[in-house]
Formats: C-alpha cells, structure tokens, sequence
C-alpha cells in the first residue's frame, strides 16, 4: 500500500489518539511525516512508531493558536522536507460546560485552537501548496459541528466553523488543484473518552446504529482516503465516520 510514496504529510496534533493514528497510516502507505504539536515528548513517540515502518519523521513542537509561530514552523517544514503535498489539521482541546456558565477564555481557548489553528496552518501550506500546484487538506471536524451537544457549545461552534471553512478553502484552491475535505468523527474510542463514566459510555452506544464505538484507524483510513489519488475528484465534502449517528 504505497499510495503516499513519496509525498510529505503535515499532520497537526499528532502526539497521540487520532492524530497518531492518522501519522501512522501515512507512514504505511509510504510518506515521509512532519509531526506538530504541544506535546513534543509524546511526538517522538510517534515518530518512533514512524521509524518503526521505515519512514522519515520530523518533530515540531508549535502552539497552532499563535500565526507567528505556525508560519515559521511551516516554513521550516517546508525547507527540512522539500515539499508538503498533505495537510491535516487535526490539533483540537474541549473545554465543556453549559452556556451559562461557560468562561470567555474557555470559549476563546477552543476556538482559537480548534478553529483558528486550522485556519493558520491551511492559510501558511497553502501558499506552497499552491505554488506546487498541488495537495489536499484534510480538516478533522466532529459530529457535533453537525448536531451540537449540550455542554459543548464552543466546541461545536469550533467544528462547525471548521466544516464551512473546509469548503469555502475548497472553492478558493480548486483552480490549483488543491482539494480540501473534512473528517466528522462520532464517539471514537480514545484515551480520553475511555475515561467517562460508564454511564456514559452506555448512553452513547444506544444512540450509534452499529452498536459498537468506533476506533482511531475508522478516522485514519478515511482521512488517507481523502488525501489520496482515490479521491481526485472529491473536494468540499464532510464525511462522517461515526456508525451511522449522524444520516
């Protein structure tokens, strides 16, 4: 499986869970990583299971919120590796609570990162993508930019803009042959959601038509095919991958 041979991957928030997974199916189909995100420790983690599969990985520790910082990252990406011919913007935080109690800065904290990053990263690889006049973007979206979800009105807002982002970048770049799509997850069995209640997690499988949680290489596979040849006419779209939740 070599569809990404030779081509160069940019994966944000790639430390760990979904991020890591999606790192790793690059990898396997034969492409060489940039990996960005806060955590540069559990980077080299991932880099290591890079290596693992004979791939070339490099390590960038960047706040995605802060536009000096992810422009000389892209910069410096784009000068180690040569080119950057994939973009996925997956680096996102949540913050919950209802609406009436939620902060300004617990607003402002997931908007910045989940939307604003996205933003960043697409406006700084876009530019050499479009002198390249080639590449695919691929944003990590969620069910909830689709549904909403009390307690979580800063992350849906952050999604949903991250969906009707995707495809105004669509229209904007087609006409250099860059296409950008997104990725809506549902309840995908991670790290983090392992820890919720069990009550919880009951709850949330009763409402999934296939009766099972989803895991990060369901995110992963799709992603790769989004970014692939496969998917040469596909741009502007939100696939979600989340059991049939959302219809």
């Amino acid at each position: 499986m070599a569809q990404f041979e030779g081509k160069i991957a940019l994966v944000t928030g790639a430390a760990r869970g979904i991020g890591q997974a999606i790192a790793i199916r690059f990898a396997r189909g034969g492409a060489d990583l940039a990996l960005c995100d806060l955590q540069k420790e559990w980077l080299e983690e991932t880099a290591g299971k890079v290596a693992e599969l004979g791939r070339k990985a490099e390590c960038y520790s960047v706040d995605v919120s802060n536009g000096q910082a992810v422009q000389s990252t892209v910069e410096q990406i784009n000068k180690d590796l040569g080119r950057i011919d994939v973009l996925v913007n997956n680096a996102g935080i949540t913050k919950d609570g209802l609406l009436a109690r939620m902060s300004e800065d617990d607003w402002d904290a997931v908007l910045n990162v989940n939307l604003k990053g996205s933003f960043l990263f697409t406006k700084a690889v876009g530019r050499i993508m479009m002198k390249q006049r080639a590449g695919a973007i691929v944003n990590v979206a969620s069910i909830i930019g689709l549904i909403g979800n009390p307690g979580q009105a800063n992350y849906a807002a952050s999604k949903g803009g991250l969906i009707a982002f995707t495809k105004t970048v669509a229209k904007e770049l087609a006409g250099r042959n860059i296409r950008a799509n997104a990725v809506a997850p549902g309840f995908i069995d991670t790290a983090m959601t392992q820890q919720l209640p069990e009550e919880v997690r009951q709850k949330m499988l009763e409402a999934i038509p296939l009766k099972k949680f989803g895991v990060v290489e369901d995110v992963a596979n799709v992603v790769a095919f989004l970014a692939s040849e496969e998917a040469s006419y596909v741009t502007g779209q939100v696939l979600t991958v989340c059991g049939g939740m959302v219809t």
